[in-house]
């Protein structure tokens, strides 16, 4: 995620692409993975967890040698595509901060090229570990193999644990949902999940229409915009990167969803009107001095408040808001509307800073200000509480 950012200099040089083509190359890494997220559960049940892993490791792998090799950018958008396609079929928040970092550190030492090959030692890794690790005792209860079921089962609780009391309940689990009726994504648009459904998808807007793609993904581009050096900016990230999630991890528990949700947005709303002020004060020639370090504070702030609250609490707030039933297509449908809204931003930022850089961190500052609204009217506490609670509560709305 984070190579386009630290790599852009390189590839317009080397390469001769002009805004539009870098821009669709960092940008369709978001479109990849809005397809691999469309089939992310289909290919995990036809071919299981395991198998979903195994099968998006072959693109990563793909992907990385297309970019590490392209001579055009054909090679190039294909390599980031496939990619994208990978990340959408499983993503990780904390590891995604810890390649984030990786990436911004060695991306200032190292030719693109070289980053993209390094890009595959995560990959085949993974394919390695792959081996050691059990598969899903729920799935294989659901295909029907009770005993791999078991032996996965045993696996993990340990060689002297009794799992057959687990093991049934699985099995009869497995049957009542086979049993039962099988959700649609037109089932979602009913008058009782509009709440719900206006929650998950306004707070996927909200995430990345407040410009989180853009700035990670040429977070470069915008410290050489406000005069800092992009090479201490991507250092100084990487150091907090790893952190700023974990904090992010422990505060969830301690302050509840909301409260660091709303908290995080206002951070994202500060910075990013810091932002829109610093390239003000540079296109007017004033505060030439404070205008790099007024960029970096903004640029910091702005990735650490996303990453503590809104980088991850709408994923699990979407996962406590939708009832079972028609979870599994919600989830679809959140995910397909963040990663269409993620190309949408990570495809128009380079233009949008062209144009005016001040004037797009307004546009992004007011979007956040829209979004602390939305968060402190719609959305409820999840915190400690039941599906049936959080269901009452959003029957509120429709009274």
């Amino acid at each position: 995620a984070g190579y386009s950012s630290v790599a852009q200099a390189g590839i317009v040089k080397d390469l001769g692409l002009s805004v539009a083509q870098y821009s669709m190359f960092g940008s369709i890494m978001t479109f990849g993975g809005m397809i691999g997220a469309l089939f992310s559960g289909k290919v995990a049940d036809l071919v299981g967890r395991k198998g979903a892993m195994w099968f998006g490791q072959i693109f990563c792998i793909a992907g990385w040698l297309a970019i590490a090799l392209a001579t055009d950018t054909i090679w190039l958008n294909v390599g980031r595509l496939s990619t994208g396609f990978a990340v959408g079929l499983f993503s990780y928040v904390l590891m995604q901060s810890c390649g984030i970092s990786l990436f911004y550190v060695i991306g200032n030492f190292v030719h693109w090229r070289h980053l993209a090959l390094i890009g595959l030692i995560p990959c085949v890794l993974q394919v390695v570990s792959l081996f050691f690790i059990p598969e899903s005792p729920r799935l294989l209860g659901k295909w029907g193999r009770d005993k791999e079921c078991r032996a996965s089962l045993q696996l993990l609780r340990g060689d002297e644990a009794d799992v057959s009391e687990e093991a049934d309940t699985i099995k009869e689990t497995m049957v009542l949902f086979d049993e039962g009726p099988k959700s649609r994504v037109f089932d979602l648009f009913q008058r009782r999940y509009a709440p719900s459904l206006v929650i998950g998808v306004g707070l996927m807007l909200l995430q990345q229409l407040s410009g989180s793609s853009g700035i990670m993904f040429y977070v470069g581009s915008v410290f050489d915009k406000g005069g800092f050096p992009s090479s201490i900016g991507t250092m100084i990230l990487a150091v907090i990167m790893i952190p700023k999630a974990l904090l992010g991890l422990i505060l969830v528990e301690k302050m509840g969803r909301r409260p660091l949700l709303m908290a995080s947005t206002s951070g994202m709303c500060f910075s990013s009107l810091l932002l829109a002020f610093s390239f003000s004060f540079r296109s007017h020639g004033m505060l030439d001095e404070l205008t790099p370090i007024f960029t970096c504070i903004g640029v910091v702030g702005f990735i650490s408040a996303f990453a503590v609250g809104m980088g991850g609490l709408p994923w699990i707030i979407m996962s406590e808001i939708f009832p079972m039933n028609v979870k599994v297509s919600a989830g679809t449908l959140v995910t397909l509307a963040n990663w269409s809204f993620s190309w949408i931003v990570a495809f128009a930022y380079n233009f949008m800073i062209e144009w005016n850089a001040s004037g797009t961190f307004l546009i992004f500052f007011s979007i956040c200000g829209a979004g602390v609204v939305f968060i402190y009217a719609m959305v409820p506490e999840t915190k400690g509480r039941t599906l049936e609670e959080i269901q009452a509560s959003l029957t509120d709305f429709l009274q």
